[in-house]
């Protein structure tokens, strides 16, 4: 008999779960999305964590096995290049100890991450030559393996490839009993499994069953623009000292950003003054840039918690009921390993996520 496993929220954790578990014909998988303010469908898509200063050792063994993880899905699924490019990245310094600095700390952290490829220190020149746009290069450190991702398209196939297997995908909006029962607008749905990968909506999803997730959403806006010249498809992206990052995508795309707002709640609202914040920051790396080439604005809303550390696996007390959240803007780097791991519990009921997460008790507490 099929074990009935159902999924609430289609970002990239959702999305990598289903792909994983559509691929058991043991299991009948459903997933459900209100696809609203959704962080994936609006993200830059910079898949590089490799020089990040973060100290926490759990979240970057988390976030490399989640880049590593995007080559091997890409094939197996046959992506194209406009969904998922491994063109490099570039990260700027002005100052000559802070880029010899990164240059070694790149070289350190290769040894156990031979996914990251070759790694170049460049002068300002070098900078330019590879993303002719600028008109204010600064030296560099060049990654061959970083990558960009556009997180709606990757979702997007994963999600057809799993309902060509045994997923069924529903719209509109769920809520949960008190005892953890799946309230749809066609009434209760019964379960085994129950995925909660709802990102920023945790928070009120679980407070029903007296649940407290610490989670608070962060609001994130970037510009696309649409540029009159055409580039090669390996231009890297680039991410600036004291700007918004600078991603080319698909030869006459360009896409700056994204912002961080901790006080605007779930306001999806387009600020023009964040606009312009944005086209501001594109302008000091390409001074020819204009606003008549900003194509749209896009807004997500992120999850983080007090940490900014991710968290994810059975909720206390109650293992067939499954969360995932705190991503934040390292959401699709993160997310693709969240979902594998989550998958293969599913299917083993075994885990091994201390290297990853501190224990999920530290990011859920009852509720007063």
């Amino acid at each position: 008999m099929q074990k009935q496993v159902t999924i609430i929220g289609s970002g990239i954790v959702g999305a990598v779960t289903a792909y994983y578990l559509s691929q058991n014909p043991d299991l009948n998988v459903t997933i459900y999305d209100e696809g609203i303010g959704q962080a994936t469908k609006n993200s830059a898509g910079i898949i590089s964590p490799w020089l990040s200063k973060r100290r926490n050792q759990r979240w970057y063994q988390l976030a490399k096995a989640g880049a590593a993880l995007y080559p091997e899905i890409v094939a197996d699924t046959q992506m194209g290049y406009s969904v998922y490019q491994q063109a490099g990245t570039i990260v700027t310094r002005a100052d000559p100890d802070d880029l010899q600095a990164l240059y070694d700390l790149a070289l350190k952290r290769r040894q156990a991450a031979p996914q990251m490829g070759t790694i170049e220190k460049l002068t300002a020149e070098e900078v330019q030559e590879r993303i002719p746009l600028l008109t204010a290069p600064q030296p560099g450190v060049f990654v061959s393996g970083g990558a960009r991702v556009d997180g709606d398209k990757f979702a997007h196939n994963l999600l057809k490839y799993a309902e060509k297997r045994n997923l069924v995908r529903h719209k509109g909006k769920v809520r949960l009993g008190d005892q953890g029962q799946l309230l749809t607008v066609n009434g209760q749905q019964s379960y085994d499994t129950l995925i909660l990968a709802v990102g920023a909506w945790l928070k009120p999803l679980l407070l029903p069953m007296k649940i407290v997730a610490d989670v608070r959403p962060q609001k994130g806006q970037l510009i696309e623009m649409q540029l009159p010249e055409t580039w090669a498809d390996d231009v890297p992206v680039l991410m600036p000292e004291g700007e918004r990052d600078f991603i080319p995508f698909t030869r006459s795309k360009l896409v700056v950003g994204a912002t961080h707002e901790n006080d605007q709640g779930y306001d999806l609202q387009v600020s023009s003054l964040v606009e312009d914040d944005l086209f501001a920051s594109g302008l000091k790396l390409d001074a020819n840039l204009t606003k008549d080439q900003i194509t749209q604005v896009k807004v997500g809303t992120r999850a983080y918690t007090r940490d900014f550390a991710p968290f994810f696996g059975p909720i206390p007390d109650n293992p067939h009921i499954l969360v995932a959240s705190g991503l934040g803007s390292s959401g699709l780097t993160t997310g693709p390993m969240i979902g594998k791991l989550l998958a293969d519990y599913v299917q083993t009921g075994a885990h091994d996520w201390d290297q990853y997460q501190r224990p999920i008790e530290t990011y859920l507490a009852p509720a007063d």
